[in-house]
């Protein structure tokens, strides 16, 4: 495909040096593409510009919205389509050719890509990985990602990660997949999800305690497979022995054993997850997200986890 098509990547990173290279080769057939970075200190600016992309610097406040969010309402896309890809993803030449065809039909506002995901150079095609949908094409004035209320949980970082878009408008399935393989090492995979186990164990205790979810996709046993997932994750929060049953689920029940030494790790990594979603849980339960560090006979408060985060000024563009 010669031709540029009308739509507009968008990419979130930070410090994203070792996936940036594929990713931004993945998208050169997009008319334009922005990474939407947060103080980067490796090479990645460098690296955007190389390929003639636009660079925006993001300022988190600490508060709603998120990364993605103000991207979709506030950078000048100069298509109605956009395309949200992580850093360690890929868009392939034949994903590229159905795209073409999908944002010509009218009846749709947005679609679901299905993503194929490597780890330790292998695909998980086991263990309920995949199929694995995520509405990441859709006409940016149609979608925004759901407000789970997590917003100002610390330490999770600033890019929503596992929120869903919600889509005004009827939404469509392409075919072909969209590669998610990171080049980082394990390291930063479990970096990455002591961070997300932060905003899991807050979005669990929102299940437990049935908080509204009018701004969110809704749990429905019988909508789409999000809401179906939501649906149960709202029956899996109150299980006991989750880091256990999430093992045998992946690793028997779903067959991750097919995939070899590369699905036992990634259960055995799953599992501990699920522990440390657990554990952040129970202290934020017992202590409203405080560390039990004084003691309670001195009839003083326990000390903040964290301070409250700096208010930033807006992000600027820079091209």
């Amino acid at each position: 495909m010669s031709f540029k098509l009308p739509v507009s990547v968008l990419i979130p990173a930070k410090n994203e040096q070792a996936n940036l290279p594929a990713c931004l080769a993945s998208v050169q057939t997009a008319d334009e593409v922005f990474v939407i970075d947060s103080q980067s200190t490796d090479k990645s600016v460098e690296i955007v510009q190389s390929y003639g992309a636009n660079v925006v610097q993001f300022y988190y406040n600490g508060s709603w919205p998120k990364k993605k969010n103000w991207s979709l309402e506030n950078l000048p896309f100069r298509n109605q389509w956009v395309l949200i890809v992580d850093c360690d993803e890929r868009i392939t030449p034949d994903l590229w050719d159905e795209i073409a065809q999908a944002i010509q039909k009218p009846q749709y506002n947005g679609y679901y890509l299905n993503r194929r995901v490597f780890f330790l150079g292998r695909w998980i095609r086991h263990g309920g990985k995949y199929p694995d949908w995520n509405l990441r094409l859709f006409k940016h004035k149609k979608g925004r990602y759901e407000n789970l209320e997590t917003g100002d949980v610390p330490n999770t970082g600033d890019n929503e990660v596992h929120e869903h878009v919600i889509l005004d408008g009827k939404a469509g399935y392409l075919k072909n997949d969209m590669i998610h393989e990171d080049f980082r090492d394990l390291y930063h995979w479990i970096e990455r999800h002591n961070r997300y186990s932060n905003w899991e164990a807050h979005v669990y205790r929102n299940l437990l305690t049935g908080k509204d979810d009018t701004d969110t996709i809704g749990a429905n046993l019988f909508g789409n497979a999000l809401q179906r997932k939501r649906f149960l994750k709202k029956l899996w929060v109150r299980l006991p022995f989750k880091p256990f049953l999430r093992f045998v689920l992946f690793y028997i029940i779903q067959r991750g054993f097919l995939d070899g030494r590369a699905g036992y790790i990634y259960a055995r990594l799953l599992s501990q997850y699920e522990y440390q979603i657990g554990i952040k849980l129970y202290e934020l339960c017992q202590y409203d997200g405080r560390l039990n560090t004084t003691s309670t006979t001195s009839g003083e408060e326990p000390h903040p986890l964290v301070g409250v985060a700096e208010n930033r000024p807006a992000a600027g563009i820079k091209n």
